[in-house]
């Protein structure tokens, strides 16, 4: 049902609402808040945290005064809390003067800014008279785009589920069995909560919908059938990929050969591969893809390796020209002359070339290489299962690997890539220097600087990580450019060089070109660096606001240094001061291994949070914002399992068919 035909949506309204994904009443339905206010509980001032976000109730002391700081013009009011004295500060927002008057008390929302040392202090809080009733409860907070308000978003939100109350798919006697509760009353629990232990009970409820819907029509989908074998490898032998392996400049560790085995192995047998390898960053994945290559080409086939940046296609293609010269090969990305991609892709199509390399410009639909055995896909999670698939539908019947460089709990690999044979490396190679994890104070900034800047005029390089590319109204998110300016002011003999998302590809290379060849010395950037970047002599690695990443995200940017021989370090600067961050830091601290720090990372954020859309793809993408635990895809992959046996699979495949459309072109098959 079009949105217009809702109470109160306008043709505007809803052409704002599409922004967000929601083009249908039953999407608006499925546009999950993606925070919460906790406006159930009043807290004091002192007992805040750094970064927390409170309700406090106090008094204006002073009268709003309207202050420039030299960028930029904020009013600002002191308060009171039973003795307690803090500030207040709103930006970009005068008619707060008008609103707040000296001697009244008020409820203010918002979140306290209360480093080591300094008066407390409130960014942008909501505020309203003590007593207003406006400011209680538990109120959801939808993402914004255009000119849409929360308010707006919540009463289009209740609208909809009152009109279009969502059905469970999972049959109704699996339903009474497990005691489930009604779908509909879920998705009102997450939209309205009346507690966070009923929004947390029903964000499981409808995660649990979700898995079961996905692994049904999975299970539909794939029949249950093998896949026949297209391709012969009769023409490399064991000896063949022994030699080859001697080609690199270390010997393989046992996970890498347990790997190549594994994929020797598969690719010889009657049933086509499809394989996941997953390790821990700097284990060696890419010379075991390597392998792989080889296998195809020396056999007579055409591979391909996708990568998902332009720095990592490149990076690629130059291992495969190393590693591989006797064989034709050609890199394909975005900024690709298109002289030169119109002769690639001929070349490709007419089998001239036997490795290409590249991004997502090898999944458009005019490049063919019509004896593709093999397709590699490179930092898989930053794919979903259809590109996956797109590559390998570039012949019918190659052979894929797809490679994970976030390692996954194998419980739920074993779920999620259950179509899929998987590989492990659980060690680094043996030349690879130790990595210390420090979590630096503000009172130890300057120290870190003064070493960092000793260290890079040695020849030492070092990334320097941002959260995000543009700063925040509160302050206390600082821009990368902020930072980059700044730094380059602090440690004026330091070679800066900046790079984030909004570059253009050609420029985000050049740069990555530069910090390896030693031109640069500190690179100053976000997280697109967090995968692929082999710089060997970076030795420091700095990030900024450290409690706002995952664990498994964390020790991915951790994985850029440490890849020489050189001891290597890894600061951790927190913005937040709250036991939950110093907990979570203080279990990535301690521990080097990804696939511990991956189950743990799952016990702390729960399944949504650590699946997200990186590690599962599109099928799930909507119900990123919820939070549960990974029990519930277990329970999914259990009614998954029981339901084939309900009698009702005609109208439960029909129910999966129409929730994902687009499955047929995401299984393998």
């Amino acid at each position: 049902m079009q949105l217009t035909a809702l109470k109160g949506i306008s043709e505007k309204r809803a052409k704002d609402l599409a922004a967000l994904g929601a083009e249908t009443a039953e999407d608006l339905v499925r546009l999950f808040p993606r925070a919460y206010l906790d406006l159930t509980r009043q807290v004091r001032i002192s007992e805040c945290y750094h970064n927390d976000t409170v309700l406090l109730a106090c008094r204006v002391v002073s009268p709003p005064q309207v202050v420039y700081n030299g960028r930029r013009t904020f009013v600002k009011v002191w308060c009171d809390q039973e003795g307690e004295r803090f500030s207040a500060v709103w930006f970009n927002a005068p008619y707060v003067r008008t609103k707040l008057k000296a001697g009244e008390e008020y409820l203010f929302y918002g979140r306290v800014s209360n480093r080591y040392g300094m008066t407390p202090s409130m960014a942008n809080p909501q505020f309203e008279p003590r007593g207003g009733g406006r400011l209680q409860g538990i109120v959801p907070v939808y993402p914004m785009k255009a000119s849409l308000t929360q308010k707006a978003v919540r009463c289009a939100v209740q609208e909809a589920l009152r009109r279009f109350p969502p059905e469970s798919a999972i049959p109704a006697q699996l339903s009474q069995k497990y005691a489930l509760m009604p779908l509909a009353a879920a998705y009102r629990q997450v939209h309205a909560p009346d507690s966070f232990a009923q929004k947390d009970e029903a964000s499981a409820r409808i995660a649990l919908e979700e898995y079961f819907l996905l692994l049904t029509a999975f299970k539909m989908l794939k029949g249950g059938k093998e896949d026949a074998r297209a391709f012969r490898y009769d023409g490399c032998t064991a000896a063949d990929v022994a030699g080859f392996a001697e080609r690199f400049p270390y010997a393989l560790t046992a996970g890498q050969k347990g790997a190549v085995n594994e994929i020797f192995e598969n690719l010889r047998s009657p049933r086509r591969m499809n394989r996941l390898l997953q390790g821990d960053v700097g284990c060696g994945k890419t010379a075991v893809a390597l392998c792989a290559v080889f296998m195809a080409a020396k056999s007579g086939h055409q591979a391909m390796m996708l990568a998902p940046t332009e720095v990592l296609a490149e990076q690629n293609f130059a291992l495969v020209k190393k590693f591989l010269p006797e064989y034709p090969a050609a890199l394909l990305t975005g900024s690709t002359p298109a002289k030169e991609k119109r002769e690639i892709k001929r070349a490709l199509a007419a089998g001239e070339i036997r490795i290409a390399c590249g991004t997502h410009a090898l999944l458009q639909a005019d490049v063919q290489a019509p004896d593709l055995a093999l397709a590699v896909c490179d930092e898989q999670q930053r794919f979903g299962v259809a590109q996956r698939s797109a590559l390998g539908g570039k012949s019918d019947g190659a052979d894929v690997l797809v490679m994970s460089a976030t390692p996954i709990p194998r419980t739920l690999s074993l779920i999620f890539y259950g179509d899929l044979d998987v590989s492990e490396i659980k060690e680094k190679p043996r030349a690879r220097a130790e990595t210390v994890t420090a979590i630096v104070s503000s009172r130890k900034y300057d120290d870190m600087l003064a070493y960092i800047g000793r260290e890079a005029e040695k020849g030492n390089r070092v990334y320097f990580v941002c959260p995000k590319i543009e700063g925040d109204e509160e302050g206390e998110l600082a821009s990368v450019t902020e930072l980059y300016e700044e730094l380059c002011a602090r440690l004026p003999r330091v070679r800066f060089a900046l790079l984030h998302g909004k570059m253009k590809d050609a420029q985000k290379a050049q740069t990555v070109a530069d910090f390896r060849d030693g031109k640069t010395d500190c690179l100053v950037t976000t997280t697109v660096i967090e995968v692929g970047i082999d710089v060997p002599d970076a030795t420091i690695m700095v990030i900024y606001n450290a409690e706002r990443f995952g664990l498994s995200q964390l020790h991915q940017l951790r994985g850029r240094v440490g890849r020489g021989e050189k001891k290597s370090y890894c600061f951790l600067l927190v913005g937040s001061d709250s036991e939950e961050a110093r907990a979570r830091l203080t279990v990535f601290k301690n521990n080097t291994d990804g696939f511990k720090i991956a189950e743990e990372d799952l016990k702390l954020r729960g399944g949504g949070d650590f699946l997200g859309v990186r590690q599962s793809g599109h099928a799930i993408a909507d119900i990123r914002n919820l939070r549960y635990p990974p029990e519930v895809i277990f329970t999914a992959k259990k009614l998954a399992d029981e339901a084939a046996g309900t009698g009702d699979t005609a109208r439960l495949r029909q129910l999966a068919l129409q929730k994902y459309e687009k499955l047929k072109e995401i299984v393998l098959n």
